[in-house]
């Protein structure tokens, strides 16, 4: 084999590593980004704190699991919050009242003062209200368009009404966080958008106000 025959070997054997080596880190690193997780084991608590208004009360005795669904009784008010802090992801849970219509929410993007309304915005799962945001602790979205003094919980309401399945019967949420914005499917349909937050990462948290709530099948999807 002549010098150049070697030469252009080499040559070949080299770029198809370099080749062969940038489809495999391509593959690991869209991998990593569409992994999902799950944020509930179906049977601890572990990954997530507590908030609650009233701190002599036993966090264990409002937040619990059983059946592999999350209970939450919803008195006093607080919340359960995700060790870990996020920003760009799609969130999916399941969630149900099991015995009445009551009051809740999803938190995105909750900054570390932990207090009854933190800063963060809220993906309401009040009864018939289901898929409004709810702006907490001095958050902000573009969509609210405030007239004269700003209420003490704004609201940006959702777009698409009688979404919510009857009392006893499972939701699914979705909420997409993507540079910021904020999206929302509820049952599959497109309930509501929110863009320029204030903070665009943060924990995420489930809220405890009002009646019993069960939440079951949450996961996370990394969309980095």
């Amino acid at each position: 084999m002549s010098k150049s025959s070697n030469i252009l070997t080499l040559y070949k054997g080299f770029y198809m590593k370099k080749f062969l080596t940038t489809i495999i880190l391509s593959t690991i690193f869209s991998i990593s980004a569409s992994a999902e997780i799950s944020l509930f084991n179906g049977k601890n608590l572990d990954g997530w704190n507590f908030y609650l208004d009233n701190p002599s009360i036993n966090p264990n005795s409002i937040f619990f699991v059983k059946d592999g669904t999350i209970n939450i009784l919803g008195k006093p008010f607080g919340y359960m919050y995700t060790t870990e802090k996020y920003s760009d992801f799609k969130l999916t849970l399941e969630w149900r009242y099991p015995e009445k219509p009551s009051n809740s929410g999803v938190f995105v993007f909750v900054q570390d003062q932990h207090k009854l309304w933190p800063n963060a915005v809220e993906c309401q799962l009040c009864a018939g209200k289901a898929g409004d945001f709810v702006l907490l602790g001095g958050s902000d979205l573009a969509e609210f368009k405030c007239q004269g003094k700003r209420p003490a919980f704004p609201v940006v309401a959702r777009s698409a009404n009688n979404v919510e399945k009857p009392i006893g019967q499972w939701n699914k949420y979705e909420i997409i966080c993507k540079n910021g914005n904020i999206t929302v499917y509820l049952n599959s349909v497109l309930v509501n958008k929110g863009s320029k937050p204030m903070f665009k990462n943060g924990h995420i948290a489930l809220q405890s106000e009002g009646d019993l709530i069960q939440f079951r099948n949450i996961k996370l999807q990394n969309l980095k």
